[in-house]
């Protein structure tokens, strides 16, 4: 089964934020707030299939760095994983910071995220960390940074 990928619009956000928590297998939706989709729905993305939304990425440019862009937040759903949608909706994002003229995509996740760090590693991201006090005291992070 294919798997579109478009750009996300403002309206896609009811249909990602009422799936990610199981997605995720946890509360997420905290981490996603509207505001994403409608300031940032140009540079993310959203795939489908027969069955509907398979998978989401949300990501932006920098607006303080021109060259860098930064991914928030990636999920694709349980029954479309390892089919390789994740690589295929990054390999979309770094198509969108190269038009936009940005060098450098950029990611963050916590350090007991061991499947989200050997992903970025397979894609070529370099991982750093974990930061200590990267997001507020005693909240250490990895970093992941990839030339595009």
């Amino acid at each position: 089964m294919g798997h579109e990928i478009r750009r996300a619009r403002p309206d896609d956000y009811d249909s990602i934020i009422g799936v990610v928590d199981n997605w995720w297998g946890r509360a997420a939706v905290h981490n996603l707030p509207r505001m994403f989709l409608d300031h940032f729905h140009r540079t993310s993305l959203i795939a489908s299939d027969d069955n509907g939304i398979s998978g989401f990425l949300v990501g932006f440019g920098s607006p303080s760095d021109p060259r860098s862009a930064y991914i928030h937040f990636v999920a694709v759903r349980p029954d479309a994983r390892k089919a390789g949608l994740g690589r295929s909706l990054y390999e979309a994002f770094f198509t969108i910071a190269r038009s936009d003229n940005r060098t450098t995509v950029t990611a963050i996740t916590s350090p007991a995220n061991y499947t989200s760090i050997d992903f970025h590693r397979s894609l070529g991201f370099t991982v750093a960390g974990p930061v200590p006090d990267y997001n507020g005291p005693g909240r250490a992070l990895i970093t992941f940074s990839r030339p595009v």
